[in-house]
């Protein structure tokens, strides 16, 4: 009786296992699937669309891009940046990874850190940055636009030719550099931007060397609840009348916006960095937590 009652629970089970098999592998058109999607500001949209959408808006705003951030931060955004070098702490000989930086903004501060002369504080000129041939910051932008104000800008300080700036067009998600090429790695106000953060984290702990240093300057949250007021108030009224005056693009400072809102708030955005494998994560609030200034050393 028990090996019968055995035999029939087997018979069973096989005929179960045949059905679900059946049910997951054999029919896979059945299953509902559903397209991944990433947030556009408050909407979702195809993650294959975003990329698009994204180089759109920089495409539009890439002339107006640095004007725009003067006016909108009351010019604080320069002070920002400052901050973000000043932590890197540049050196002569140094690899540095720039990304999403294509007007140059940032790439131009680490040159200015790297051939300062400590004792007089005064820049050295373009001359003596040609004549380097250790030291190099690649400038890695996806919006080809950006770029071009950037080396414009180059020219403009008399560094068009010089052998330390590298520009390269390229995807923050799938670098095209070696493991462990270089010594710091930033991004100012671009990680928000891409589609797959863990990835863009991903590509930054690989490229780095050993005791490389991660920096990501990032608009983020505020979190006293009076301050919030006032600034949701200048976010989502003024900001976009800005752009429609200054840029004539209201709707993209209208996603630069929104895309503020759905960035991880600070602590979470930590956590991701340390899950990318980064050690020694913290981050450091400006202006009540306006922009934020995440950490991270490869170790």
């Amino acid at each position: 009786m028990i090996r019968r009652c055995c035999s029939r629970s087997l018979q069973a089970t096989a005929v179960g296992a045949r059905l679900l098999y059946t049910a997951s592998y054999a029919h896979p058109a059945s299953l509902s699937h559903q397209p991944r999607t990433a947030s556009f500001g408050f909407r979702e949209v195809p993650e294959e669309e975003k990329e698009r959408l994204v180089g759109n808006v920089f495409t539009s705003v890439a002339s107006k891009y640095d004007l725009m951030n003067d006016i909108m931060s009351g010019g604080l955004h320069r002070l920002w940046k400052d901050r973000l070098v000043s932590k890197l702490r540049p050196f002569p000989g140094m690899q540095h990874l720039d990304v999403a930086g294509g007007t140059g903004d940032v790439a131009f501060r680490v040159l200015d850190a790297v051939y300062r002369c400590e004792q007089s504080g005064i820049l050295k000129k373009s001359l003596d940055l040609e004549a380097d041939d250790e030291t190099r910051v690649h400038v890695c932008d996806i919006n080809p636009a950006m770029l071009e104000v950037g080396k414009s800008r180059a020219k403009e300080k008399g560094l068009g030719k010089a052998k330390s700036l590298v520009w390269v067009e390229g995807d923050a998600e799938a670098l095209c550099y070696n493991d462990n090429t270089f010594d710091g790695y930033t991004i100012a106000f671009g990680i928000r931007n891409v589609t797959h953060i863990d990835k863009v984290l991903s590509e930054s702990y690989r490229v780095l060397r050993r005791g490389g240093h991660f920096l990501c300057l990032e608009l983020s949250h505020v979190e006293n609840p009076i301050f919030k007021q006032l600034y949701d108030f200048y976010s989502f009224s003024i900001i976009p009348s800005i752009g429609d005056l200054v840029a004539n693009d209201k709707n993209s400072y209208q996603y630069l916006v929104e895309s503020i809102r759905k960035f991880p708030r600070q602590e979470d955005f930590a956590l991701m960095i340390r899950q990318a494998g980064f050690q020694k994560v913290d981050y450091e609030n400006l202006v009540g937590g306006v922009v934020a200034i995440h950490s991270g050393y490869k170790l």
